[in-house]
This record gives C-alpha cells, structure tokens and sequence, in this order.
C-alpha cells in the first residue's frame, strides 16, 4: 500500500500525474494521444460528446483507456445528470433533469434513475459519475445551474441527491457531488467568467452546505468545488483555490474523507484571471486531490510541469502530493471491489418507462 512505501523524490515528482483527470480530443485513441497519455500517466479521464459515436466504439475506447496502464488503470468519467447535460445519444436514455425527478416528490423515482443511469454507463466502462447536482436553485437568474437543481428547498435537494447518489452506487458507478459549497445563487456563469456569491455565511450555511453535508453523511466518494468565490468564507480565493474552503471548512469541519475534484480549470472562471498551470499548483496546494483539465492535454502537460516545479521549490509538499494520490487509489480500489452486476441493455424498455413515468408524475 501507499502509505508503507518509502518513496524517492523522484516517485513524488511521477505521482503528479494521477492527481490529473484530462479530455482526450476523439472517440478513439490516437498514436499521439497514446503516446501524450503515456507520457503524462493521468489517474483519470474524463470524456464528453466529441469521444461518443456509438455504444460500441464507446465501450473499446474504455477498454482501451483501461488498459493504458494495467497496474494503474486510468479512472473514467463522464457529466451524465440528465436533461441538457447529457453526453450520449441515443440508444441511451435520456433522463430528465433534476428538478423534473424532484418535482416527482418521490426518492424512489430519484433511485430508480441513479441505478438505470448507472446501469448504461458501465455497461460501457465509465467508473464515475460527475453527477447529482446538489445545488440549491435559490436564484431564479442563475442559468448555469436552473433546472440542473432539484429544487429551492435544501431539504429536497439533500434528500433527492443523496438517493440518485445511492442509486449510481448500487450500479457500480462511483457519484461526485457538485458543486462545493453551492453554484445555485450566482447570477455569472463559471463557465465564462468568475462569479461572487455575497451572500452572509449564517445563509451559506443553512440553505447550501445542507445538501453536501447529507451527501457526506451518506460517505459520498467525490466531491467537486465551484469557481465560486465566497467572500463571507473566503474573500480572496474561489473555492476550488481555497484552502479555507477545502481544507478547513470542507475537511476539518464537514469531516469529508473523499476525494475533492477541481470543476474544469480551463474554464472562464480560471482562464480569464490565472494560467491552468498556477491554477493547478493552487487547486493542488490547497486541498484538491483531483484537477480537472478537460480540452487540452497541452495545458495537462503544463499543469504537471508546474506542479513539479513546485514541488521542488517546497510550495507544494510531498505530503499533499501523497495524501491526494492515496484518495485516488482508494477510488481505484472502489471500482475494482465492486461486485459484477447482470446489466440491462442500454436504452433498455424499462429506463424508457421509468422517464415516462417522472415526466407523467412531475406534470401532476
């Protein structure tokens, strides 16, 4: 185990590598992103639209990715929550979004949908999904988030999420919880540009930690953090830089053991004020254990680069370092722990009538 190994600097300076999740450019791997993957090593990938075709060529990419590095097989994720973030066509269903699944009022609809979801998903090979959403939709201006909630009541949020997330678990499908401390009150997207939520901590606290707070009860293996400063917790940083977000409030405080996933560095919210490369020094410094690059291995490269230099400055300790590559191998431990499942195929008759039904139910 990782813990009894006494590791070289050097072993310090390869294991920077499996703190990265990374895109990849096609639906298949390509001589020159195998060999760019080989180089860097990730300890996960994400993928999105532009790798999908069809169910097939899903599934040998997978295998292919998996088998990268046999010994330490890349994790694979994917954003598949349902109405307008969805990765994959048809033949896979098309759940709807959260607030129509929490506008059911029933948890087991919401289970119903993590277990079918998670079902599709790894019948192709996808160990992770970044999915529930448990922002509270308390702004109705917010676009970023909207119909993504479960709705403007924290409650009904902790509640629905925490079943969909019970229900991606039962399929053999690790859940992330997005987005920490909450996405839901912001009126700027993350996406294009950095967002502030001024709201006082006494809200912050009861109305967006309620959710993650569940999901922590639950023993939720992922979190992701929000480009969301929060000057009432921290007036300088955004939360997936903070370490008074990660460390001591999201750690010390919430007690969460799990692995703290960075949302995409190369978004607005990052690109526009810092460089992937010092964002991915800050994000790792501070307490993530996971950064996401998800369009260019170019800025994968250069988020590793930066990472080694700083850790041969001492800004980021070999302590860091190691505490996030164990939470990455305790996923990768999850996944291949997980007991063998007789799945349904995708698209499968019954997913389609589980979506009639929350739509039917959600109209009432």
């Amino acid at each position: 185990m990782w813990l009894s190994v006494v590791m070289s600097s050097q072993s310090f300076q390869d294991a920077i590598g499996q703190c990265l999740m990374v895109g990849i450019p096609q639906p298949t791997l390509d001589a020159e992103t195998r060999r760019m993957l080989a180089d860097l090593q990730p300890g996960g990938i994400i993928l999105f639209q532009r790798n999908y075709t069809d169910p097939d060529t899903l599934q040998t990419l997978c295998a292919d990715i998996h088998a990268l590095t046999p010994e330490r097989s890349p994790l694979i994720a994917l954003d598949a929550e349902g109405g307008r973030v969805h990765r994959l066509s048809p033949p896979f269903t098309h759940f709807p979004p959260a607030l129509r699944i929490g506008q059911t009022g029933s948890l087991q609809l919401a289970h119903a949908v993590g277990v079918a979801l998670g079902q599709e998903l790894r019948s192709v090979g996808i160990d992770i999904d970044f999915a529930p959403v448990l922002d509270v939709y308390s702004n109705p201006d917010n676009t970023v988030i909207g119909d993504r909630a479960f709705g403007s009541d924290p409650q009904r949020v902790a509640e629905f999420g925490c079943a969909l997330a019970a229900g991606l678990r039962a399929a053999g499908v690790l859940p992330c919880g997005k987005h920490f401390p909450g996405h839901g009150a912001t009126v700027i997207d993350s996406h294009d540009d950095l967002p502030y939520d001024e709201r006082d901590r006494a809200t912050l606290e009861a109305v967006d930690l309620l959710p993650f707070q569940a999901a922590i009860a639950q023993e939720i293996e992922l979190l992701m953090t929000a480009h969301v400063v929060y000057p009432a917790l921290d007036p300088q940083q955004p939360a997936s830089l903070s370490p008074i977000i990660m460390n001591d409030l999201l750690r010390q405080r919430l007690g969460f053991q799990g692995v703290i996933v960075s949302d995409d560095l190369e978004m607005g919210a990052i690109v526009r004020h810092a460089s992937v490369a010092d964002a991915a020094v800050q994000a790792l410094s501070a307490g993530a254990d996971l950064l996401l690059v998800c369009q260019s291995l170019e800025h994968a490269l250069s988020a590793r680069k930066a990472c080694r230099q700083a850790l041969q400055q001492g800004v980021l300790t070999e302590e860091r370092v190691a505490e996030a590559q164990r939470r990455v191998e305790r996923l990768r431990q999850c996944i291949a722990d997980r007991p063998s499942l007789s799945l349904p195929a995708i698209g499968a008759p019954e997913h389609t009538r589980l979506v009639d039904t929350i739509v039917r139910q959600a109209s009432v």
